[in-house]
């Protein structure tokens, strides 16, 4: 006779409502790891989409990311000749915002040239942009549908094709557009300032002007070798993909990534002291019982069994619902949210010990339990 299962089955509606609480808690659990893991993964979508290897920029500066950047878009030729590069590409970054669908559209727009590396990684509807001007290439999340029009500046585009995953580390979904409508974009000015402009006698300034070179490498080739060649012209700066991209997790998103780092594990500890309380709750409503059962020649170890079982049943089912509830809604989040399995595993884990432990005080309170007190009023 198990007899766990059959207090369970005596009360199985309270049981069941406790199992739902601590599923909605170990469920913020998880959202709040997978919120951790998205940041990281957002800030660091943009830097990987291009699969490039060095990054050229302004110098004394950590790149377009973290600081502002303007280098010729002719140094991408200059980039090109250094041995190992295989292709080299001009890229700018900018956010804007646009009026559609009646409300205000925060974009992050990402200029390349076709052909060459920055432009998105992968198409899953519609097509790459084939003209020289007005095409983009949006990510889903924009909500930005094929065909879609949208003004940006003082120019309207064309969605002609969509991609997934490519937002900015604020979130802010990305567009793609060839480099001439993006430096338009981005370093034209209105009439009345162009001809404030053109009255101080600066108005004929060149517009090839771009945030960055990436260039992409032979497989024998060093990255560090190539930057520390880059970095001899002393006009330039050049960072590898590596450190490009701990500059991102440890400068752009560091404190948001420590916040949420942070209020994840007080959530995990509260969640270990609740799971203690409610397991050395039901222990203590049950101690006439145990009592009786130990009155009636009951072994330590069946009750032992009995509390320790309960306990694992309510870890297990808790962890269960919370985890089908945040698979099912995640998609649902304004940010990315990244369920890794071993992250779950390892919360599973950390929730399969904090039941045993728990159970640990709730079995010392049974086992000091008189059986003289079954005979009691």
């Amino acid at each position: 006779m198990n007899l766990a299962y059959r207090d369970i089955r005596h009360n199985l509606f309270r049981f069941f409502l406790t199992c739902l609480g601590l599923g909605l808690l170990l469920g913020v659990v998880l959202a709040m790891i997978g919120i951790y893991k998205g940041l990281v993964v957002d800030a660091l979508t943009i830097a990987r989409s291009p699969a490039i290897d060095v990054w050229v920029v302004e110098a004394n500066t950590r790149g377009p990311f973290a600081e502002a950047s303007r280098i010729p878009g002719d140094t991408r030729e200059a980039i090109a000749r250094i041995a190992g590069v295989t292709a080299a590409g001009s890229i700018t970054y900018q956010t804007v915002e646009a009026e559609h669908g009646g409300g205000k559209l925060r974009l992050y727009v990402i200029g390349f040239e076709s052909g060459r590396p920055g432009g998105p990684p992968e198409i899953v509807e519609g097509r790459h942009i084939g003209r020289s001007h007005y095409e983009l290439v949006a990510d889903r999340s924009a909500g930005l549908a094929l065909g879609a029009r949208i003004r940006l500046g003082r120019s309207t585009f064309e969605v002609v094709g969509l991609t997934r995953h490519q937002v900015a580390s604020g979130g802010d979904p990305a567009v793609f557009m060839t480099l001439l409508d993006a430096q338009k974009l981005q370093f034209d000015l209105a009439p009345s300032a162009a001809r404030v402009q053109v009255a101080r006698g600066v108005g004929g300034a060149s517009r090839d002007t771009v945030n960055a070179v990436v260039a992409r490498l032979q497989p024998d080739a060093s990255a560090d070798a190539v930057a520390s060649s880059i970095q001899r012209w002393k006009h330039l700066a050049a960072i590898t993909q590596e450190a490009q991209e701990l500059i991102l997790t440890r400068s752009l998103v560091d404190r948001a990534r420590r916040q949420i780092g942070l209020f994840t594990s007080l959530l995990l500890i509260v969640s270990a002291v609740i799971i203690a309380l409610i397991i050395y709750t039901m222990t203590m409503e049950k101690l006439k019982q145990i009592a009786t059962l130990k009155l009636i020649g009951a072994a330590d170890r069946i009750i032992i069994s009995m509390i320790v079982q309960q306990a694992l049943a309510l870890g297990f089912i808790g962890f269960a619902i919370g985890a089908l509830l945040i698979v099912n809604i995640k998609d649902y989040f304004p940010r990315r949210v990244v369920l890794e399995a071993d992250n779950v595993m390892v919360l599973g884990l950390i929730v399969f010990v904090v039941c045993l432990v728990s159970s640990g005080l709730g079995v010392r309170a049974a086992l000091k339990v008189d059986p003289a007190t079954a005979l009691g009023g």
